[in-house]
């Protein structure tokens, strides 16, 4: 069994995994940079370690400082949130030789999963649908060859990418020598591998990702779909689940497609299989092999604590669930609240001079901030998550506008009235958004 776990993270997602650990009853240890020691989790973990100086390769990035670490404190596991470390299988495997859980997957399946490639080539022999694409990486050689094949227009991705960056659209064939030369610099820039694949460019499609958890003994489930449509270059801002797009049967196939293939896999933890979703079909763009932000809203509908599932999953005690278990009830929606010009995206670190959260039936906040917490302008932008509750959607939404006016953050910008201004949106109303849906308001609003 754990008996002390290191958070190996920082925000709102570390004191998340903080609050589980202390309803487990078991004893925490928070890691911080120079720039976090008033954080909430520092504050309320039961020991805290400085680790170094504040930017992340110093800090947070600092696989010896963080194993350092829990030798000082004598924390027999590590929990990494999100981001960071937290897909990073030389730190899992690090962990591993000095007999330190790793609460994750097995290093294996986040190195199959982090290469876009292999993972779509893994995806395939689970059974689970993919993306009519390249068979393995694409070179600027036979670029053309491939693209010709999969049809225009294509999507060029770097196989170590993300966020989307080393991601390109070719729409003819005079575009494509750029795409491919431009995806490969960004990739080289951003991940240190200038490695890219081709998929089929879908028009309209939306974001769809299963959740699922595994005991890595063969034992699986999943908890449902989140709808992470509503996105700004590639990052997502409004979540739901269940899907609107969705009926329950395209649900329950879905979902069963991806517990059966993470069965197949032994998969060990928290995962989320992302789709692409169009025209009834589902194509697997990726697997994240950690907790995702928008983990809250999944909670919300079937009322499973997935920190515990995976504190549990890591500790050996399988899961506490089987997918009879399993019902969905109402609907949930998250807004990432982020410290940024709710137009121009431009961030914006400061004081925070006022902070009211929103309270009421249903109605959820992970955040680390207070009145009187100066956010440093050294790490993600995102300062909290507002989760909101409701029998139906339209009781969700509902809920959603009258909490929105509620929230009050003073002393710098942040994204509230962009979500004021959705919640009010007659598309969002009725459920008809796309990935591009986004970008393409805020092109006509800016104006």
């Amino acid at each position: 069994m754990i008996s002390k776990i290191l958070i190996a993270n920082r925000g709102e997602i570390a004191l998340r995994v903080l609050r589980a650990c202390k309803e487990l009853g078991i004893p925490t240890v928070a890691v911080h940079s120079t720039a976090d020691s008033d954080a909430m989790h520092v504050r309320l973990a039961d020991e805290s370690v400085c680790i170094g100086p504040p930017p992340s390769r110093e800090s947070y990035l600092n696989i010896h400082q963080i194993v350092a670490a829990c030798e000082i404190t004598g924390a027999d596991a590590v929990h990494p949130g999100y981001g960071f470390l937290s897909e990073n299988a030389k730190f899992a495997d690090i962990l591993d030789a000095h007999g330190i859980t790793f609460i994750g997957p097995t290093a294996e399946h986040i190195r199959i999963m982090g290469d876009k490639i292999t993972a779509k080539q893994t995806a395939q022999e689970l059974g689970i649908p993919v993306v009519p694409g390249s068979d393995g990486e694409v070179k600027p050689e036979n670029a053309l060859e491939v693209a010709r094949k999969i049809g225009f227009p294509v999507l060029i991705k770097a196989t170590a990418g993300g966020g989307g960056r080393g991601m390109k659209v070719a729409k003819t064939e005079e575009e494509l020598e750029e795409a491919v030369s431009t995806a490969r610099s960004e990739a080289l820039a951003a991940f240190g591998n200038d490695a890219v694949y081709m998929e089929k460019y879908l028009g309209k499609p939306r974001h769809i990702e299963i959740q699922v958890v595994g005991d890595g003994e063969g034992n699986a489930i999943h908890l449902g779909e989140r709808d992470c449509s509503l996105q700004r270059r590639h990052q997502k801002v409004w979540e739901e689940a269940n899907s609107p797009a969705l009926n329950v049967e395209q649900r329950m196939k879905i979902g069963q497609i991806c517990a059966d293939a993470m069965k197949k896999l032994k998969y060990r933890g928290a995962g989320t299989v992302e789709f692409l979703y169009e025209n009834g079909e589902f194509y697997f763009i990726e697997m994240n092999t950690r907790l995702q932000v928008e983990h809250p809203i999944t909670e919300a509908i079937t009322g499973i604590d997935l920190v515990h599932e995976q504190i549990r999953v890591a500790s050996g005690g399988g899961l506490s669930v089987k997918q009879e278990d399993i019902t969905f009830e109402g609907h949930a929606i998250e807004c990432r609240i982020n410290a940024e010009d709710p137009r121009t995206f431009v961030p914006s670190p400061g004081t925070i001079t006022h902070f009211h959260a929103p309270g009421g039936l249903g109605v959820r906040v992970d955040s680390g901030a207070y009145a009187g917490y100066k956010i440093p302008p050294y790490y993600d932008s995102l300062i909290g998550k507002l989760i909101v509750h409701g029998r139906t959607r339209v009781e969700c939404m509902m809920r959603l506008r009258r909490v929105l006016d509620e929230f009050v953050v003073d002393g710098i910008k942040t994204t509230l009235p962009l979500f004021q201004d959705l919640v009010a949106n007659q598309d969002i109303a009725n459920g008809e958004y796309d990935i591009h849906w986004l970008e393409n308001y805020l092109a006509k609003t800016s104006v």
